[in-house]
């Protein structure tokens, strides 16, 4: 199972990063932010390592925080232009995603069910919160540059990027924080006469 998880983590790498959807991402916030959710979430859930030491709470904390330091730092819009319209940004960005979501998927792995759902719920909120303020903001963040690929305006284009980033990446990280947590929830359940 772990080796067909890696196997799998790192194809879908290798299509993210090699494919064409680098090049599209640079002229459409939403190939973008698939691409974003891809390498911070997608790709690191199925890559991580468990760590040789336990997950403690000082490393539940730092893995969210991290996370949201570094997902939080590229979306200003200059950190983000940078990225879109630069070689050196674009790596930047996402090598800086890939360590990030690895570092949280390691600290997931290693804590128990609940430290791990923490972590993960950590990151929900986070998630949803940017998501919403990026898709729900008044006016274009990112300037036309965000106008791509679907014959949309680009206001249109950063609402549906918040919207993905909202909502498919708070219910990856919620669902996966469940998952942890459902073997407990069973136990309970079965305990409770």
């Amino acid at each position: 199972m772990l080796v067909a998880s890696r196997t799998a983590g790192a194809l879908l790498l290798a299509i993210l990063w090699l494919g064409p959807l680098p090049e599209l991402a640079a002229g459409s916030i939403i190939l973008h932010m698939v691409l974003h959710l891809g390498i911070v979430a997608v790709v690191p859930a199925l890559l991580a390592p468990r760590l040789r030491w336990g997950a403690g709470p000082v490393w539940l904390a730092l893995a969210v925080v991290a996370e949201m330091l570094v997902v939080w730092g590229w979306h200003p819009p200059s950190a983000h232009l940078w990225a879109r319209l630069s070689n050196l940004g674009l790596v930047l960005e996402q090598g800086s995603f890939l360590a990030v979501g690895l570092l949280l998927w390691a600290v997931v792995n290693s804590a128990g069910r609940l430290g791990g759902a923490v972590v993960l719920l950590g990151t929900v909120m986070h998630m949803t919160l940017l998501g919403a303020l990026i898709g729900l903001s008044p006016r274009e963040l990112y300037g036309d540059i965000c106008a791509g690929y679907f014959g949309l305006d680009a206001l249109a284009e950063q609402q549906i990027a918040g919207a993905l980033m909202a909502g498919a990446g708070g219910a990856l990280y919620l669902g996966f924080a469940l998952a942890r947590l459902a073997p407990a929830l069973r136990l309970q359940e079965e305990a409770t006469p």
